[in-house]
């Protein structure tokens, strides 16, 4: 990704065969960590998605971060990240990276300066 060292993360590929039980209601943008093209590894048995990824574990930096529904500085902020927080990088699209601080929520998109600067472990 960025050359940074990531932190190890808590999550694992499931163990066995996966599968859905019947629907699932879409959740809203910004909610759960879920996208139409991947989704949060922690969902891989609740929700259907193309690819699984097991997040990149971050800190939020100094001034926090805000999260966008779109990778864009003139979207609008939905909720801030306080400083410190756990942040689950999941995807990078050039100065920006989309995750969430867990699997439950919420997740959107902030520049990767917004995270604070990772040490080689």
């Amino acid at each position: 990704m960025s050359g940074a060292t990531p932190m190890d993360s808590d999550y694992a590929v499931p163990q066995g065969v996966l599968g859905l039980k019947g629907p699932v209601e879409r959740p809203a943008p910004g909610t759960l960590p879920l996208r139409g093209d991947l989704a949060h590894m922690a969902l891989a048995g609740t929700h259907l998605s193309a690819h699984y990824v097991i997040p990149h574990i971050h800190t939020v930096g100094e001034a926090g971060a805000g999260l966008r529904l779109t990778p864009r500085a003139d979207a609008e902020v939905f909720v801030t990240l306080p400083a410190g927080s756990r942040f689950e990088l999941l995807d990078v699209a050039g100065e920006w990276v989309w995750g969430c601080p867990g699997p439950q929520g919420p997740s959107g998109w902030c520049r990767m300066g917004e995270l604070a600067p990772q040490t080689a472990a």
